[in-house]
């Protein structure tokens, strides 16, 4: 079984961006089509630096220098990427007030 990561085009489209992630993203893409988590703490055996901020998993990337912030539905087995940021865009917060991570 394979979980469906929704969706990838968010993915390819930052590291058009920033080519950099490019790698840091397609080996998060794998490990996580290829898990089977079904709580937080089975995550963090994959992903040791993810933290729960309000409903939502930011998932440190590329060493700390991205930030992929994801919805994790551990029944559906899914994960719903909402954003991928900088460090330095992930800091300002500006993220934090959007509705879906509420």
């Amino acid at each position: 079984m394979v979980m469906p990561i929704i969706t990838r085009k968010t993915l390819a489209e930052f590291w058009q961006k920033h080519p950099n992630a490019e790698n840091p993203l397609k080996l998060w893409f794998v490990r996580t089509r290829q898990a089977q988590w079904h709580s937080l703490a089975e995550l963090r055996r994959d992903f040791l630096a993810a933290d729960l901020v309000r409903r939502v998993i930011v998932f440190n990337i590329g060493g700390g220098n991205y930030r992929l912030v994801a919805r994790v539905e551990y029944q559906l087995q899914r994960v719903y990427v909402r954003q991928i940021m900088t460090h330095a865009e992930y800091d300002k917060g500006a993220w934090k007030n959007d509705l879906w991570f509420t």
